[in-house]
């Protein structure tokens, strides 16, 4: 049924042919029979009945909205009938977003097409309704049906765009809707929902440009003291790749509470500026603005990364004095932070406190015995879980196949993968099938590692491609590391670990030619190689090492320790493993190469920073080479020293000669 829609007319006077709401010249109509009958006559029916029986219609309404019930609404819209309020404009266009928010378009699109004179709001509530239910091309049909436009409407279509992932036209509707009112009605009518419904647009395509010009709009129409809008603005700044604009926001924001303060700190660690997220926290704390558990949780996240035990063990401090949820999962953080800073027997007291676990926090748990050498103590406590009644989800599953892909047991994590199907009624998932393919390459079962990638019902990832060529380096496989490398350079054409792996496994076979070639290849398109970086933590300081660095002021004391501990790892029947040096050099030089790595200078210095038989523990940002895992067997039984290293992968526990990774990394 089409209609030629029109403005709206006055409402109607009290001597109308229809009476209104509460209009004393007629007497209220009698209830419809079928709220009289009994298997209606339920509390909630009655009290419609009540409302509707006194012409009280607005309460009638809130009370079918607290309902949500399609048949209280059809019982309301009868009333409505027979008393001829259908015809005011105002409880008609009530109807409509009742039958929205009911979940029925086809009725409130029956009110819509019975109007006569719809008015802007009649259009407005139906397009809402139709941008909720996903209906874009309805909702567009009727936007531009409006006679007038006012905010509410640009905000509606604009809003239904955003929503649903279609952001440039979003943005297009943006631009003429600032076209089409111009500058005085945009002053007059410009909002904080179409401001930042545009600017969830303008984040989502990543666009600085429109962002700074949607915030030069916002300042023009006098809303600087909107905070929600603030926070958009810096949140799309941040998003786009500008921290820095979206701190001066952050400074400007009229009303910083806890839930801006976190976001700004987030952002800082989501853009890789740990540090200065780190100092905007202390900051917090330093205005006396308390942190809440996101608050809590972000910064331990950042110690995680950092593995800055010292400083999440303040963090750790603050929240026993400020008081927290010992089963939030703000709680769940700290497990993971010690965990990731290889302090496992306090992650394991810490466990132990909370009261009932839920299943994070005994996946984090099973995570941080994986990663930290202790595959046993892994199976007891997922069999421990299971004792619970919980039922582990995927990731659960990942935490018990790493502890087995980290100690090398093959046939354990073959029988807990199949388990997950046949007894748990779980599918398998992508990271599954990458951690079981990481244990059989590592292990040489190249062939059962194939048949099990050719048997997947998904299509392999990169991280399945990078730990196929993982093992196809430990055993020399060059055959399969091609195959695995081709996956990936199409995956990640510009990741250096592709290059650098292939090329150590043609370095490892005497193919000189071939690791020429792809150094040349990363040359031309630009690509280099992710510097091998090394970092210890000593009274709260951190010191970074870079390889052959030689800029720490112990620099030449390190040297000379580690001089003198090659000569007793010699003495020890150390030989220098010279198959990770990427270049075609004499033996002595590639010795020396190997001599300065990044997590060699910071063992040293660890040992000469540290009281005699403290542990020393190092982290670094790529995998341990080869030869370093094994100088450091040495070098801990020489210098009776713990060394534990944390590199890209696992932790290494080096104690008297053996290292808790069994060589199995």
């Amino acid at each position: 049924m089409s209609h030629r829609y029109e403005v709206a007319p006055p409402t109607p006077s009290p001597s109308s042919p229809f009476p209104l709401a509460g209009n004393n010249s007629s007497a209220s109509p009698p209830p419809p029979s079928f709220l009289l009958q009994s298997d209606a006559a339920t509390s909630s029916a009655k009290s419609l009945d009540t409302l509707c029986r006194h012409s009280r219609f607005h309460a009638a309404f809130d009370h079918c909205l607290r309902l949500r019930s399609l048949k209280a609404a059809h019982l309301l819209h009868s009333y409505l009938r027979i008393s001829c309020s259908h015809t005011h404009t105002t409880f008609v266009n009530r109807l409509i977003d009742l039958f929205c928010k009911c979940g029925s378009l086809k009725d409130a699109r029956s009110v819509f097409d019975e109007m006569s004179h719809p008015d802007t709001c009649s259009f407005n509530t139906l397009i809402n309704g139709y941008s909720i239910a996903g209906e874009l091309a309805e909702a567009r049909r009727l936007f531009e049906l409006i006679p007038v436009r006012d905010h509410i409407s640009w905000s509606s279509i604009i809003a239904c765009y955003t929503r649903h992932k279609c952001p440039l036209e979003s943005l297009d509707l943006y631009r003429r809707m600032l076209r089409e009112m111009g500058a005085e009605k945009l002053n007059l009518n410009y909002n904080k929902f179409t401001a930042s419904s545009a600017l969830a647009a303008t984040t989502a395509v990543l666009s600085l440009r429109h962002g700074k010009e949607i915030h030069c709009h916002a300042v023009r129409a006098r809303m600087e003291s909107d905070a929600v809008l603030w926070s958009a603005l810096s949140d799309m700044y941040a998003k786009c790749g500008s921290i820095d604009n979206a701190r001066r926001v952050f400074d400007l924001s009229p009303d910083r509470d806890v839930v801006s303060w976190t976001a700004m700190i987030g952002r800082y660690f989501d853009g890789g500026r740990t540090v200065e997220g780190l100092e905007l926290f202390s900051q917090m704390l330093s205005l006396g603005v308390r942190p809440n558990d996101f608050t809590f949780a972000a910064v331990l996240d950042s110690c995680s990364d950092l593995a800055s035990e010292g400083l999440g063990r303040q963090v750790h401090g603050h929240m026993l004095r400020v008081g927290f949820h010992p089963s939030s999962f703000a709680a769940t953080a700290i497990l993971d932070m010690y965990s990731k800073c290889g302090n496992i027997e306090m992650a394991n007291i810490f466990f132990k406190r909370i009261p009932n676990p839920d299943l994070v926090a005994w996946t984090s748990i099973l995570f941080g015995f994986a990663q930290n050498g202790l595959p046993m103590e892994a199976f007891r406590y997922y069999e421990l879980l299971l004792e619970t009644g919980m039922k582990p989800d995927h990731i659960t599953f990942v935490a018990v196949l790493s502890a087995c892909k980290h100690a090398g047991m093959v046939d354990k994590g073959l029988e807990i993968f199949n388990s997950i199907k046949a007894k748990f009624d779980l599918q398998h998932t992508a990271d599954h099938y990458a951690c079981v393919v990481d244990l059989l390459s590592r292990a040489g079962r190249f062939q059962e590692a194939k048949d099990i990638i050719h048997g997947m019902p998904m299509k392999p990832g990169k991280f399945l491609w990078a730990s196929l060529l993982g093992g196809c380096r430990i055993h020399r496989n060059l055959m399969m590391a091609k195959w695995a490398a081709e996956y990936l350079f199409e995956i990640e054409p510009e990741n250096p670990a592709t290059y650098v792996t292939l090329a150590n496994i043609y370095a490892s076979v005497g193919l000189w030619n071939d690791v020429t070639e792809i150094r040349r290849r990363m040359d031309a398109m630009g690509i280099v190689k992710k510097p091998g970086s090394s970092w210890i933590e000593l009274k709260n300081r951190i010191h970074f090492f870079l390889s052959g660095d030689e800029s720490h002021p112990q620099s030449k004391n390190i040297y000379a320790l580690l001089e003198k501990l090659q000569i007793k790892m010699k003495e020890e029947g150390y030989v220098a493993d010279t198959s990770f040096v990427l270049h075609d050099l004499e033996e002595e030089q590639k010795e020396r190469a190997l001599s300065y790595h990044s997590e060699k200078l910071a063992v040293a210095f660890g040992i000469m920073a540290t009281p005699p038989g403290a542990p020393v523990k190092v982290f670094k940002n790529l995998r341990i080479c080869g030869d370093c895992h094994t100088a450091f067997k040495f070098i801990s039984k020489i210098a009776e020293r713990e060394i534990i290293v944390r590199d890209s992968n696992r932790f290494h526990r080096f104690k008297n000669g053996v290292c808790s990774c069994g060589d199995y990394w």
